[in-house]
């Protein structure tokens, strides 16, 4: 039986807490240890689904992983399995990071297509063309993305769009490869450093991370290392919406407030009182918010992932806003449950106009990916009543302990097992 989430509204969210290591970034750092003989341990992981997931495709691959608390400890042998073919990696979409590790230390990969969130088409055309120019052949076979080289040499890439998949597969495919790589147009987000980092302290030979052209010098070796995973960004700007949202008074640890420049102007903007410290904020609102404009960017615009939060804000502020979706086009799935719970809103192509209604009004609703799911929470505690939010596990999947943090900050959650499914929707 599916859990679900019973959300009170109506308290003000108050106090302190503290951020994991990104989802988006631990899973890529755990696949950047394929391509080191010897113990990699990753230090700051967070307690997500994803983990064990991406610990179970490591072993399919030979690899002994050991999770502990916060640490993944992994033993990679001499000789790794180059077939990820496997249910574990059909489960979620960031198994595809295992693409490039294993196409420069096997010269060979086979890795089934992935699941994950139901935002729209993400193809891998990208990963595919950036491999090909380092001299890998590519195919998609039997639901596979296939890929094979006698070796792999330096190159010139443009990436058509700055993905951060894509990026992430080209880095730890160049960083063995003979010569040198540039790669332009490359993501800019954190976890995209936080990988870079790891990979030069395992002796890559990298420049130009956090800019859009990173320039990697391919060596023969690499070797394991002890990481520390970078605060989990998206984690901590729900927080900072829930303060807002709320009119509560939040602070938030373990992040680095530069991660997220954008979002927290965008809150001063909606009238929230905002202070930043070396490793965290603080979001405090006393009066209604005030509506403001959105457009998702990729780093360091106003990222997609924060988008459901945006629009729950939005829902409640006072005035109209529009929010511009440009990177995934089925994330206003949310906006359809919004509706449910009485918000005000209209979508147009990529385009959401939002009229601020003063309370939200509960209701069942549905959770179509972690970001949604958690933006559905947040609009729980500003509806009357109490929303019943179903599809959960999408939550689990981004959020750790997202349930008992709610309830340390004053908000009234609980969680239930069992209950109604998702074909009572309509």
């Amino acid at each position: 039986m599916k859990d679900h989430f019973l959300v009170t509204g109506g308290a003000r969210l108050n106090g302190a807490v503290r951020v994991d290591g990104a989802k988006n970034s631990v899973l890529k750092l755990m696949s950047a240890a394929l391509l080191a003989e010897g113990t990699t341990v990753l230090r700051n992981c967070p307690d997500i689904a994803d983990v064990p997931y991406m610990a179970d495709v490591l072993r399919g691959l030979g690899c002994k992983v050991e999770l502990n608390g916060g640490t993944v400890t992994i033993h990679t042998p001499d000789e790794i399995s180059s077939d990820a073919d496997i249910d574990a990696v059909r489960q979620f979409r960031a198994s595809v990071c295992v693409l490039g590790p294993l196409t420069a230390r096997c010269h060979r990969a086979v890795v089934a297509l992935p699941g994950g969130d139901a935002i729209g088409s993400r193809p891998l055309d990208m990963h595919q063309s950036g491999l090909e120019k380092l001299g890998a052949k590519t195919r998609i076979e039997h639901g596979c993305v296939v890929t094979e080289t006698e070796k792999l040499t330096g190159a010139k890439i443009m990436l058509d769009f700055p993905s951060v998949g894509a990026t992430e597969n080209i880095l730890t495919a160049a960083v063995l490869a003979e010569g040198t790589t540039v790669l332009d147009n490359a993501a800019r987000e954190p976890e995209i450093v936080d990988l870079c980092h790891m990979l030069r302290d395992m002796g890559a030979q990298l420049e130009g991370e956090g800019s859009n052209t990173i320039t990697v010098t391919g060596v023969r070796k690499l070797n394991p290392v002890e990481h520390e995973v970078v605060g989990d960004r998206i984690v901590a700007g729900t927080w900072a919406y829930a303060a807002a949202m709320t009119r509560g008074d939040i602070t938030v640890g373990g992040i680095d407030p530069a991660h997220l420049h954008l979002v927290l102007e965008k809150l001063k903007l909606a009238g929230a009182k905002v202070e930043t410290y070396p490793t965290g904020f603080r979001v405090s609102q006393e009066a209604r918010p005030t509506a403001v404009d959105y457009q998702t960017l990729p780093f360091p615009g106003f990222p997609t992932d924060l988008q459901p939060m945006a629009i729950a804000l939005c829902a409640v502020s006072e005035g109209m806003s529009v929010i511009t979706e440009n990177i995934f086009e089925s994330r206003f799935r949310f906006v359809d449950e919004m509706t449910r719970l009485g918000a005000d809103m209209t979508i147009d192509g990529h385009h959401v106009s939002i009229r601020g209604v003063e309370e939200l009004s509960s209701a069942p609703v549905w959770s179509s990916d972690i970001r949604a799911g958690a933006g559905l929470v947040l609009a729980g505690l500003c509806a009357d009543g109490v929303t019943q939010v179903n599809d959960v596990f999408h939550i689990d999947r981004g959020y750790p302990g997202f349930v008992e943090k709610l309830v340390e900050l004053g908000a009234t959650v609980e969680r239930e097992s069992g209950g109604e499914g998702r074909h009572h929707k309509h």
